[in-house]
C-alpha cells in the first residue's frame, strides 16, 4: 500500500510540474518574420539579427529578418500592423513611428490601436558634438558663445522632425538662445559635412563610426541625450545634468507585434525576447555600439511610449515643426 501511494504521489507531482509547460501556448511551429523598418547594415539591423539568431535557438524555428525601409520606419511598421496577430510577424524598431511620425504627417496605421508593444530592448543615445568649426570647449562654452552672438551657432540634425531636431527645439525653448537649425536628409551627408566643419554642432545617434571620430579628436562630445552618462564617455554630462531635462532625448528601440495578440502569447513572446536580450552575444553587440540594453514589462513599455508621444505632440505643436 505504501509503495502504491508513493507511486501515485510521484505521478501527481509530475503532472503538477508539467502544468506550467502545458499552459504555455505552442510557439513556434513555423518560421517567424522579424521586420526591421531600416536598411540592412545599420546598428538597428545588426541588433535585430543578433536577436533573431538567439530566438532561433530558443524556439527551434527560423527567424527571418525582413528589412522594409522607408518613410522614417512607417512602411515596415505598417506591414506589421496589417499582419495576423499570431506571433509570427514581429518588428524591431525605434518607437518614433508611433510617437513622432504621426505628428509630422499622415501614417497608414493607428499608432495607438494597430500595434502591440512587446518589450523595450535598448535606447540609442543622441550625442551633441562640436565640429572643427566650433571653438567651444564644453556645453556651457557653446551656449555662452551662442547667447553672446545670436544665430552664430549652426546646429545640424538628420532632418526636420528628427529626434535631434526635437532636442534642438527643446534646448532653444528653455535657454532662449537663438541658434540656426540645419536639417539634413539622413545622417550620412550630415556626418561628412560635420568633419569638414560646415557647421558648428550636430546632434546624431551614437554608433561605432562616431566613436572612432571622437577618439581621433575630429568631433568633440559636448553633451549626451541619455538616462545616464555613457560608460564610453564618462566625463560627458547628460543634458538633464546640465539643466535641460526635456532636451535629454534618446531613441528607444523595442519589439512590436500586431494588435489583438492574445495575452498568453504576448507573455510568451515577451519572455523569449527578454531571454534573448540577456545573451552575451546580444548585449555585447548593443554595448559595443554605445546602445544601452533596457528591458522591463509590457505595461512599462506601453507607458513609456504613451508619455513620449504626449510630450512630442506638445513640442511639435508649440514649435510649429513640420516633417520633411
Amino acid at each position: 500500500m505504501t509503495t502504491e501511494l508513493s507511486r501515485r504521489a510521484l505521478l501527481l507531482a509530475g503532472a503538477a510540474a508539467a502544468l506550467p509547460a502545458l499552459a504555455q501556448p505552442l510557439y513556434a511551429t513555423r518560421p517567424i518574420k522579424l521586420v526591421v523598418p531600416y536598411p540592412p547594415g545599420g546598428t538597428a539591423d545588426a541588433i535585430a539579427r543578433a536577436l533573431a539568431d538567439r530566438l532561433k535557438e530558443q524556439v527551434g524555428q527560423p527567424v527571418i529578418v525582413d528589412n522594409k525601409a522607408g518613410a522614417s520606419g512607417t512602411i515596415g511598421m505598417d506591414a506589421v500592423a496589417k499582419a495576423a496577430p499570431d506571433g509570427y510577424t514581429l518588428a524591431f524598431s525605434a518607437i518614433s513611428p508611433l510617437v513622432l511620425s504621426p505628428y509630422l504627417g499622415k501614417v497608414p496605421y493607428d499608432p495607438d490601436n494597430d500595434l502591440t508593444p512587446v518589450v523595450s530592448v535598448m535606447y540609442s543615445p543622441v550625442l551633441l558634438l562640436a565640429t572643427p568649426a566650433s571653438g567651444a570647449r564644453d556645453f556651457r562654452d557653446l551656449m555662452g558663445g551662442a547667447r553672446d552672438r545670436p544665430k552664430s551657432v549652426r546646429w545640424a540634425t538628420s532632418g526636420n522632425g528628427s529626434l535631434g531636431h526635437l532636442m534642438f527645439e527643446q534646448l532653444a525653448l528653455q535657454s532662449k538662445v537663438q541658434m540656426v537649425h540645419v536639417p539634413y536628409k539622413g545622417g550620412g551627408q550630415q556626418l561628412t559635412d560635420a568633419l569638414s566643419g560646415q557647421f558648428e554642432v550636430l546632434s546624431i545617434n551614437a554608433g561605432p563610426t562616431l566613436t572612432e571620430h571622437i577618439k581621433s579628436g575630429r568631433l568633440r562630445p559636448l553633451a549626451v541625450g541619455a538616462p545616464k552618462r555613457l560608460d564610453s564617455l564618462p566625463t560627458v554630462p547628460t543634458l538633464a545634468e546640465l539643466g535641460y531635462p526635456k532636451a535629454n532625448l534618446s531613441s528607444q528601440f523595442g519589439v512590436f507585434a500586431p494588435a489583438k495578440l492574445p495575452e498568453r502569447l504576448l507573455d510568451r513572446i515577451h519572455g523569449e525576447i527578454v531571454t534573448a536580450m540577456q545573451h552575451p552575444d546580444v548585449r555585447n553587440r548593443m554595448i559595443a555600439s554605445d546602445n544601452v540594453p533596457t528591458g522591463g514589462s509590457v505595461k512599462e513599455f506601453a507607458r513609456e511610449i504613451a508619455a513620449e508621444s504626449a510630450e512630442n505632440s506638445r513640442l511639435i505643436k508649440s514649435a510649429g515643426i513640420k516633417g520633411d
